[in-house]
């Protein structure tokens, strides 16, 4: 959720083997397959051998570095490797299960630029659409809906200007600290731009805040019935659901933040506003979530592709920004399109590789940077190698 970037390197192979594209119909390869199948693909990715390397890795993470929190990796939506490593409640000691929820920090941006791309498809609304279309008092112009999705609004982070604004903890004028007080806030008080709109990329909660606003305005929905009604409910996502101050407890599979001694992660100061963060889901959920992008059941393929393409070209690089996942491609390997997550403890990376359909994931709730480290992960997946930049 901070700004601080993750410069990870990691291993990315030279040749991957791709998986077939020759049917039109994206949906048509995602019919169930039988088990023979299942197992010939299995064999094909030498998953038997690869499952038990990333064991010994994760052993090694867990028991070296630390890590506290889930894993899956799949390839070709088959599940090479899932297990869990620590406790949910490290005062409890209760361990760890597959159907244990995280909050995903900004992972949760992949939702909410999905859910206004989902509007954008069905015609209720246009990426060119600026935001005074619906809050006419916004008090800065000159920005779009697809300027909020690419990062490139120049807005500041509400986490910063608001909070000199809010009653200690995380109320405001009696009640809790959440985007209609963040849009009430940011209207009245406003505060100083970093630039302005469309200069260039600058990574800012508020645009994703104030995309969740536009979702409940056009869809006249709270924006966690829009996900769990059009996104969590088709896709069997049984084990996510966005966070609700007074609705999370009743989710016994949800974790607690820790602070990386163990001790736990207070919930404060703007818990309440979602959009840029506050979905909560597991390991088996985010599969789900992943394999949607090779179908046209949320979106249309054209639209996928535009989620997936940078929009932040003024400086040359590898990395970059799309609706809502970010990127890289260098023109030679395949693209690779993620999103990271940092929240009260909580560490999320949700990475795909689209050409092979590579899967990685990995959610932890006892802060620890080993989460992004996942190098040793592309080299038991890949040969060759080749040095690559993430960030968060």
């Amino acid at each position: 959720m901070n700004q601080i970037k993750f410069g990870l390197l990691f291993f990315v192979s030279l040749f991957i083997c791709c998986a077939s594209e020759t049917s039109e119909d994206a949906s048509a390869k995602r019919l169930p397959i039988g088990q023979d199948s299942i197992n010939k693909v299995l064999k094909e990715l030498h998953a038997s051998k690869k499952g038990k390397e990333l064991d010994l890795l994760f052993k090694n993470k867990a028991k070296i570095e630390g890590f506290n929190g889930c894993v899956l990796i799949a390839q070709r939506g088959q599940v090479i490797y899932e297990n869990a490593f620590g406790f949910s409640n490290c005062k409890c000691k209760d361990s760890l299960k597959l159907n244990s929820a995280f909050q995903l920090a900004s992972t949760s941006k992949t939702f909410t630029a999905t859910a206004i791309l989902m509007l954008s498809d069905q015609g209720k609304l246009k990426l060119t659409d600026s935001v005074q279309q619906y809050f006419p008092k916004f008090p800065y112009h000159g920005i779009t809906i697809n300027l909020l999705l690419s990062h490139r609004s120049g807005l500041f982070n509400y986490i910063y200007c608001c909070e000199q604004y809010c009653e200690k903890p995380n109320k405001y004028k009696k009640g809790v600290f959440d985007n209609a007080a963040m849009m009430e806030i940011i209207t009245t008080h406003k505060c100083d731009v970093y630039a302005s709109p469309n200069k260039k990329f600058e990574y800012c909660n508020t645009n994703y805040a104030l995309l969740a606003c536009i979702i409940e305005k056009v869809s006249g929905q709270k924006y966690s019935d829009y996900l769990e009604q059009n996104i969590f409910k088709p896709l069997g996502m049984d084990n996510s659901w966005v966070h609700d101050p007074k609705g999370d407890s009743a989710h016994k599979n949800k974790t607690i933040g820790h602070k990386a001694s163990g001790i736990f992660e207070d919930e404060t100061y703007a818990d309440d506003v979602v959009g840029d963060k506050g979905v909560y889901s597991t390991v088996e959920d985010l599969l789900k979530w992943d394999q949607s992008f090779y179908t046209e059941k949320l979106l249309k393929k054209e639209t996928i592709e535009q989620a997936f393409t940078g929009y932040s070209n003024e400086h040359k690089g590898k990395r970059n920004y799309g609706y809502g996942w970010r990127m890289t491609d260098d023109g030679k390997n395949p693209k690779i399109v993620y999103h990271n997550g940092w929240w009260h403890g909580y560490n999320s990376l949700f990475l795909r590789r689209p050409a092979d359909e590579t899967t990685i994931i990995v959610l932890g709730n006892k802060y620890n940077r080993s989460t992004y480290q996942i190098q040793g992960v592309l080299a038991i997946l890949n040969s060759g190698s080749e040095v690559v930049e993430l960030e968060e």
